[in-house]
């Protein structure tokens, strides 16, 4: 490690060997993993949508509505972000990042498993999506501490020469959190009759997601705060003043380039991967097992595209991946959106294409935890994404409803726009470079 500071924000690492150690290893493996459990208690929500809209909403209201509704709830768990990762990251830059990293997963694990155990509204009439309201919220708020801090946490263990790869891999394993929800949907909805489903069946995954998460913050003590807090603290150069009024002063062009790199992985993330195995379902008529199951494959593609783009920053940098991934992206989409229904064959493969580029998304940890200097990084990082998210993510799903009533292809120029707009992104300085220069 560096014997010096301020450090760089450009140095989010200490410099040591080139390889992984094992403790590099176990805390990047208990890292992905909690991350996996954490989302998939963020994402499984949509994957039951549809059942949700019928047990939380009256069932004389027009489909649409409902729909409408249903996502609107998925929504404020975005819009909710940016305070919970406000609040947290100003006491992981404050007081450490560990005990932020374990609060946050705890704080998801509770609301989801209350969700699975709510009465619907033929029991409590419209409490029932009140509190299925307030669940939502104060998941939004543990994962936006939980994305950021989960980022900066790798960031500042491994080695510099291995950051691509290990901030990669850590967001393949936030991603795999959407695989293992698509295939847990793929198994109740296998297993059960859709009966069943409405009936119970749609409870078991929001319970085992509780219990997983529980599961995880005990698995989260075992991880050691990071080297570069520790060289903070002992030189007591943590951040003296509030940590969000040093950014917006200073750190205002790191904020903007975030923001719009969220907007980017928040369109291919939402649209791709959460909201398309409906999309096939009510545009195209898919049947809702072939529509998880081409899900699930594109899942597993975008968790080891994360790696693969993570793994390729550190080989070729920064802005070829971002060109390279983005404009495949806007291939993919546009040959998959406009290609469906086709066959079976062809939907789970060129799903699965699309699935892999949409992995580009990991360059945005990487540009985005180097963009601000250590003693902020946690807050920078999580005010610029969160809000972008809370934005964008938030709004997406209710965008997307409204502009499918008249272009079924609204998907695709949503996505395609956006993979535009983040090649371009790799044109500006900052990018390529990686970081913004630590004030003095």
């Amino acid at each position: 490690m560096s014997s010096s500071l301020p450090l760089p924000a450009g140095a989010p690492v200490p410099s040591s060997p080139s390889g992984l150690s094992r403790k590099d290893v176990n805390t990047l493996g208990l890292s992905a993993l909690g991350g996996t459990l954490e989302f998939y208690d963020f994402v499984i929500y949509v994957f039951f949508a549809a059942v949700l809209g019928k047990q939380f909403f009256p069932v004389d209201m027009p489909d649409w509505l409902r729909q409408l509704q249903t996502f609107g709830i998925f929504a404020a768990g975005y819009l909710s972000r940016p305070l919970g990762g406000i609040i947290i990251a100003h006491f992981g830059d404050l007081l450490g990042r560990k005990r932020m990293f374990t609060l946050s997963i705890f704080m998801m694990a509770v609301p989801t498993l209350v969700i699975g155990l709510l009465p619907n509204y033929a029991s409590i009439g419209v409490a029932a999506p009140l509190l299925l309201l307030a669940m939502r919220v104060l998941q939004g708020a543990a994962i936006g501490g939980e994305m950021p801090g989960a980022w900066v946490f790798v960031a500042e263990h491994v080695p510099a020469s291995r950051y691509g790869l290990g901030v990669g891999t850590l967001t393949a394993g936030i991603t795999g959190g959407i695989l293992l929800g698509s295939l847990v949907a793929v198994g109740i909805n296998t297993h059960y009759s859709q009966a069943d489903v409405a009936d119970f069946a749609w409870r078991i995954p929001f319970i085992l997601g509780g219990v997983f998460g529980l599961v995880s913050v005990y698995l989260r003590r075992f991880l050691h705060e990071t080297p570069v807090f520790q060289e903070l603290a002992k030189r007591r150069t943590v951040a003296r003043e509030l940590p969000l009024k040093t950014i917006l002063r200073e750190h205002r062009a790191a904020c903007v380039l975030v923001a719009l790199l969220t907007w980017v992985l928040s369109a291919a993330i939402v649209v791709v991967v959460l909201i398309t195995p409906n999309y096939l379902q009510k545009v195209h008529g898919v049947a809702p097992a072939l529509a998880l199951e081409a899900n699930a494959v594109a899942t597993l593609m975008l968790t080891i595209g994360c790696i693969v783009m993570g793994w390729a920053t550190d080989r070729f940098g920064t802005r070829l991946v971002m060109l390279l991934g983005f404009g495949g992206l806007l291939v993919t989409t546009v040959w998959f959106y406009t290609g469906l229904p086709g066959t079976p064959t062809a939907l789970v493969c060129s799903y699965g294409l699309v699935g892999f580029f949409v992995g580009s998304v990991a360059v945005v940890p990487i540009v985005g935890v180097r963009a601000f200097p250590a003693a902020v990084r946690f807050s920078g990082l999580s005010f610029a994404y969160n809000m972008a998210y809370a934005v964008f993510g938030g709004m997406t799903p209710i965008v997307l409803t409204l502009w499918l009533q008249k272009d079924p292809l609204a998907p695709a120029y949503y996505v395609g726009g956006l993979a535009v707009l983040g090649m371009l992104l790799a044109l500006v300085p900052m990018s390529s470079r990686g970081y913004v220069e630590a004030k003095a």
